[in-house]
């Protein structure tokens, strides 16, 4: 596959080091950073491939495998698909959006570790009572939780999509509840109890001193002015939106191929780089609410640019895929395996493998192929050397580079 004309990785190679001369970065800042620039470079070695037909061979790089970068996300999220199409379940699947107000993004921020986390714990323990009280489904339910936090234009906008299966395991396991058709759980009951959560989890935070305030926000580390900043919050709506039900399971599998390791941008997103800054393609959904063009392109100076991608570098060791409830990693294959024997319907595994295959192409350019067929004559490529980080190959072979 044709390496894209422009990445990321260009623009931190040409702007990078003015960049770090002018702003200081986190510590894990700089090793995004550095891990993107290096991604499929000699800096990480790699390997040479040999046609066995034919006298082809090609060199490649190694990929830095860093969670923030466009070129490997596609391949991670390929293997990791691989692995979830054995943990769908024969029923309608919903998707939720749980969003943080404005004045609450801006203390996560400055505290992504402990807000970040706070937002799944609220909204894991929201899903969690609503679908168990008989008012509504009576139920123990499983949901994977993904952590975005970026709107289209790499504004700072932490949100998380959930996946559930629309109903759940009778309290004592015994048979499969279902929601009613098309209808998961009342948003407006879900908003108001993650409110009450969330606010109640935060109020805590600060409390035990675990939160920080820097700048504008220094004010709020005293406790009189951090109340009153909450105050109004507990009456304002917070968003819950709930999306129209997936069409079954391989419309959730595209779904997970394309949100569960996105990164801030995608390499496809980006248009140009030249003296008036860097462009790219985003989407205005306030104009699409009003019926406006809402496809739009973006330019940023190059600096602004970086500033706005390093936003989403996540606390070192921060898990943004998280299972609960029947879903939770511990417990996952006994209680699938439960549900289909109440079913007595087994995974349409065929179909599933096949759609794994074709959402794979369509992510193809993300995606870093394993042993493609050799260009020249279709035969088998031969690995025929492996090279350290920084060092040259010593075969002597009329190469090309890959770096796609």
């Amino acid at each position: 596959m044709a390496r894209p004309s422009l990445e990321v990785a260009d623009i931190l190679n040409r702007h990078g080091e003015a960049y770090l001369a002018r702003h200081r970065l986190s510590r894990g800042q700089l090793k995004v950073m550095g891990a993107i620039r290096a991604c499929r470079t000699a800096a990480l070695g790699g390997h040479v491939m040999a046609c066995g037909n034919c006298d082809h061979a090609t060199i490649a790089y190694n990929s830095c495998r860093n969670r923030h970068c466009p070129r490997c996300q596609g391949a991670a999220a390929k293997d990791w698909l691989a692995d979830r199409q054995a943990d769908l379940l024969p029923v309608p699947y919903y998707h939720l959006v749980f969003t943080l107000p404005a004045s609450i993004m801006a203390i996560a921020f400055q505290n992504k570790a402990e807000l970040y986390g706070l937002l799944f714990k609220a909204a894991a323990e929201t899903l969690t009572a609503i679908a168990a009280d008989p008012k509504h489904l009576g139920a123990r339910i499983g949901f994977t939780s993904v952590l975005h936090t970026w709107g289209s234009a790499m504004t700072h906008h932490p949100h998380l999509h959930i996946i559930a299966p629309g109903g759940g395991l009778s309290p004592d396991g015994a048979c499969w509840i279902s929601c009613r058709p098309g209808f998961f759980l009342p948003v407006r009951v879900l908003s108001r109890l993650f409110r009450r959560l969330f606010m109640e989890g935060l109020a805590v935070l600060h409390e035990a001193g675990r939160l920080a305030f820097h700048g504008d926000l220094a004010h709020l580390a005293e406790p009189d002015a951090f109340a009153a900043m909450l105050a109004p919050l507990r009456r304002a709506d917070w968003v819950v939106y709930a999306k129209r039900p997936f069409g079954g399971p391989e419309a959730v599998l595209a779904y997970l191929a394309r949100y569960t390791h996105r990164v801030a941008i995608a390499n496809s997103r980006l248009v140009a780089m030249d003296r008036h800054g860097v462009t790219f393609r985003w989407k205005d959904y306030r104009a699409r609410s009003s019926g406006k063009t809402w496809r739009k392109t973006m330019t940023l100076t190059a600096h602004e640019f970086i500033r706005r991608f390093l936003l989403h570098v996540l606390p070192d060791g921060f898990h943004r895929i998280r299972h609960y409830g029947l879903l939770a990693t511990g417990r996952r294959a006994d209680t699938i395996a439960r549900v289909r024997q109440i079913f007595a319907a087994a995974m349409p595994a065929v179909a599933t493998k096949d759609r794994v295959a074709e959402i794979s192409a369509e992510q193809s350019d993300q995606v870093d192929k394993r042993r493609p067929p050799c260009p020249r004559c279709g035969g088998r490529m031969i690995l025929v050397e492996r090279f350290a980080p920084g060092s040259a190959p010593r075969t002597i072979l009329a190469v090309r580079i890959d770096t796609s």
